[in-house]
C-alpha cells in the first residue's frame, strides 16, 4: 500500500499508523506577523538519539508571540512554532535507551545532549548541541507530530494518572519561574517578594515562591482579573500598576522596598519597576523575553549591594516539580483558562493575543 493511497483524514481517524502519512498539520511561522497551519512534511528519524513524539496536548507560550511580533530574529521563515507539549512516542532511534514507542512522555523547552560541558553543569539551556531549539531552530510542537533530538535527556516519562493538562505546564512555565525567578532570587523564608507581571511565567513563580515561605507577596500587572486570581492562589498584596503608583505604595508600606523583584514581562517599564522597589542587599530576578534594551540606573543601584540575575531556563529542576505536581502539593492546571483543537490554532493565537480581554492565562491545544 503507497503512503498516499489513504485520504489523510481518514487514516488520522481509523488510528492507522504514522509511517502511512507523508504529511501533517502544523502551525508555521512565515516572517514576522506572518503564521499559518498547514500540512508539512512529516518529521523522521534524522539521528540514533531521536525520537518522533505524536502530540496529545500542546499550548501557546509568550515567547511565541514574541517570535510571531519579530522578537526573536533567528526563528527562519518556514519553522514549525512550539515548545511545549504532552504526547505519545510513535518511534525512537537506536540510540534511545530510557523510552520506547508507546510510552507517554512530558517533552522538555530545552534540549540536552547530557554529555557537553555545559550539560555537566546542569546549564542545559546551553547545551552545545541542544537548548532552545524546539520551535526556534528546529521545528516544535504546535504540530501533530515532532522530532525530538536527544530524547533521553530532553523528555520525561509522564506518570500515570495525572492530568496531561497539568504536564503540559512542566515544559516550560514551570521550571521557568521557579528557576529564573524563584531560585535565582534566592527567595527565603520570611522575605518580602515583588513579582511585576502576573501572566503564565509571573503565576509560576507565585505558585513555587510558596515553596520556600515568603511573609509577604506583591503581584503587579493592569490586568484585574490576573490580580484576583494572584490572590486566590497566594499573593499576599496585589497592586493594579494602571491607576496606582507601584513604588510609592511598596516604599511606603515596606519602608526600603522589597528584598526579591521579579520581573515577568520583558520590557522597560516593568524592569524599571523592578529597580525601584528592591531593598539593598536584594535581588532582581529577570524573567521576561526583552525585545529592546532597558536603561540600567546603575548610578542609583551601586551603592545597594544588589544582585542582578538573568537567564534561560535550564529545566534542571523538572523532575522535582515533576513529583509535586503528581503528588498534588502544586496543581499548575489552575493556569488554564481556554481549551482548543489543535486545528483550531490560529483562533488560539488571536485568543491569546488579546490576553486582557479575553482573560486568558494559559492555553491547551488537543490534538
Amino acid at each position: 500500500m503507497s503512503k498516499t493511497s489513504i485520504p489523510l483524514e481518514k487514516v488520522r481517524s481509523n488510528g492507522a499508523s504514522y509511517l502511512d502519512l507523508d504529511t501533517m498539520k502544523a502551525l508555521v511561522f512565515d516572517g514576522p506577523g506572518k503564521i499559518d497551519y498547514i500540512d508539512v512534511p512529516m518529521p523522521e528519524i534524522q539521528k540514533a538519539t531521536d525520537a518522533i513524539v505524536r502530540i496529545s496536548k500542546t499550548t501557546i507560550c509568550g515567547t511565541d508571540l514574541g517570535i510571531l511580533h519579530g522578537k526573536t530574529p533567528s526563528v527562519k521563515a518556514g519553522t514549525t512554532l512550539g515548545h511545549e507539549g504532552v504526547g505519545v512516542i510513535e518511534e525512537v532511534g537506536k540510540g534511545v535507551g530510557h523510552f520506547k514507542k508507546g510510552d507517554r512522555v512530558i517533552i522538555s523547552c530545552i534540549t540536552a545532549c547530557g554529555t557537553c560541558e555545559y550539560c555537566k553543569k546542569q546549564l542545559y539551556g546551553h547545551c552545545t548541541d541542544g537548548g532552545w531549539i524546539l520551535g526556534h531552530l528546529i521545528n516544535g510542537t504546535q504540530a501533530e507530530y515532532v522530532r525530538i533530538p536527544h530524547a533521553d535527556n530532553s523528555l520525561h516519562l509522564a506518570p500515570e494518572g495525572v492530568d496531561e493538562e497539568a504536564l503540559v505546564m512542566l515544559s516550560d512555565i514551570l521550571p521557568t519561574g521557579h528557576e529564573i525567578g524563584v531560585i535565582s532570587g534566592c527567595v527565603k523564608p520570611g522575605d518580602t517578594i515583588a513579582i511585576v507581571g502576573a501572566g503564565p511565567i509571573g503565576m509560576s513563580a507565585l505558585l513555587t515562591a510558596q515553596f520556600y515561605s515568603p511573609a509577604k507577596i506583591y503581584m503587579i500587572d493592569i490586568d484585574e482579573n490576573r490580580l484576583k486570581l494572584a490572590k486566590q492562589w497566594g499573593a499576599t498584596n496585589v497592586i493594579n500598576s494602571r491607576d496606582t503608583d507601584v513604588v510609592k505604595e511598596i516604599l511606603a508600606e515596606t519602608g526600603d522596598g522589597v528584598d526579591v523583584a521579579m520581573e515577568a514581562v520583558g520590557i522597560p517599564t516593568t524592569f524599571d519597576i523592578c529597580q525601584q522597589i528592591v531593598r539593598p542587599g536584594g535581588h532582581i530576578a529577570n524573567m521576561g523575553v526583552h525585545g529592546q534594551s532597558v536603561e540600567l540606573k546603575i548610578q542609583d543601584l551601586w551603592i545597594k549591594n544588589l544582585t542582578i540575575t538573568m537567564g534561560l531556563v535550564n529545566t534542571n529542576t523538572t523532575p522535582m516539580l515533576l513529583k509535586t505536581v503528581a503528588s498534588g502539593k502544586i496543581k499548575p492546571e489552575k493556569l488554564i483558562t481556554h481549551h482548543f483543537a489543535l486545528d483550531e490554532i490560529m483562533q488560539a493565537y488571536k485568543v491569546f493575543g488579546n490576553a486582557d480581554k479575553e482573560k486568558a492565562l494559559k492555553i491547551i491545544l488537543s490534538n
